[in-house]
């Protein structure tokens, strides 16, 4: 016996991939419904490779009543009007916006690192996916802790367009074609020309100077991995398609070693160590495209500080910075409470 699933942003780079990973990871499910907003009703969308199509529905007029869980990508605006109507109904709404995420009543999860967390689910009755560039982070940094305790973290990402959606890739795409054919490359979704280029800005700048996805990166990881981790980040746009990268600098309270790191990281759930000391034995964005796993790579020990490691990440963004992490949570939401499926 499956769920009753709803899919809300159907028509979206997230939501799409919420499709693909539910199909390859055979969720079960009893029953199906894509939703999207108006301009898309009535279109199809396959359900990943399985042959079926799916008729996208209104958000807008859809009966939550009697679903089980519904996966959302529709922005926090659709969420703020949405999310709260859906849970009232009896429906679990994992939501891939920011909106919910440091609410104290809604659990923020990364199943591999916090999977105690979502115990608290229905004071809500929404559970929220972190950030994309969070998720991959602390799945990198849990196992680490659990051993050695992280005291800082000094984070810079590099993350690709898709990030910023469907635009931020069309964007990238028709800037290097217009460079390459001597025409005008205009931004419009980003605020500086983003084909070979990067931009060090990503999301609206706060008082003090930092970026809302450097904030969230901190207060994100706070709340995931310990209130007692000290971050600092440095968010970077770059002209990748899929995939964001990570390079980490950790000191901790107790001694570790790179040998001990790696092999931690090696036995970790949802991490894939890749560090060879040679040319390409390291993986980068175009990689991990597709994949499941947080890749790490070039660990190393950091001399400048006592207990002090540095590290290389990667990850699919699309997937377990959003989608992936999101069928993580029913999958684990299935286990721990509704079990229903058999």
């Amino acid at each position: 016996m499956g769920y009753r699933v709803v899919v809300a942003g159907a028509t979206g780079n997230v939501g799409r991939e919420v499709l693909n990973i539910l199909a390859e990871r055979e969720f079960p499910i009893d029953d199906l419904a894509v939703l999207a907003s108006s301009r898309s009703t009535g279109d199809m969308v396959d359900f990943g490779e399985t042959g079926k199509q799916y008729k996208i529905q209104n958000i807008e007029h859809f009966d939550p009543t009697g679903w089980d869980i519904a996966i959302f990508a529709i922005g926090s605006d659709g969420s703020k009007a949405h999310a709260p109507r859906f849970a009232a109904a009896g429906c679990t709404v994992i939501d891939n916006a920011s909106l919910y995420r440091m609410d104290p009543d809604v659990p923020l999860i990364v199943p591999e690192v916090n999977p105690e967390a979502i115990d608290g689910y229905l004071k809500r009755n929404i559970i929220a996916n972190p950030n994309c560039s969070t998720a991959q982070l602390v799945v990198a940094l849990k196992p680490l802790h659990d051993v050695a305790k992280i005291k800082r973290v000094v984070v810079a990402t590099y993350q690709s367009v898709s990030g910023a959606g469907k635009a931020g890739m069309d964007e990238l795409f028709e800037q290097s074609r217009n460079i390459f054919v001597g025409d005008p490359a205009e931004p419009k979704k980003f605020t500086k020309q983003i084909a070979f280029n990067v931009i060090p800005h990503i999301d609206s700048f706060l008082d003090d100077g930092s970026t809302k996805e450097e904030w969230k990166m901190v207060v994100e990881t706070k709340k995931i991995l310990d209130p007692k981790v000290k971050v600092t980040a440095t968010c970077v746009r770059v002209p990748v398609f899929v995939g964001h990268s990570e390079a980490v600098n950790i000191e901790f309270e107790d001694e570790i070693s790179a040998a001990q790191a790696k092999s931690i990281l090696r036995e970790a759930p949802g991490v894939m160590l890749i560090d060879k000391h040679e040319d390409g034995g390291y993986v980068t964005p175009i990689e991990c495209v597709g994949e499941y796993a947080t890749f790490v790579s070039r660990v190393r020990e950091d001399p400048t500080v006592e207990n002090g490691l540095s590290l290389w990440c990667v990850s699919d963004n699309l997937r377990k910075g959003a989608a992936l992490n999101a069928v993580q949570i029913a999958e684990l939401l299935g286990r721990r409470h509704l079990k229903k499926a058999a």
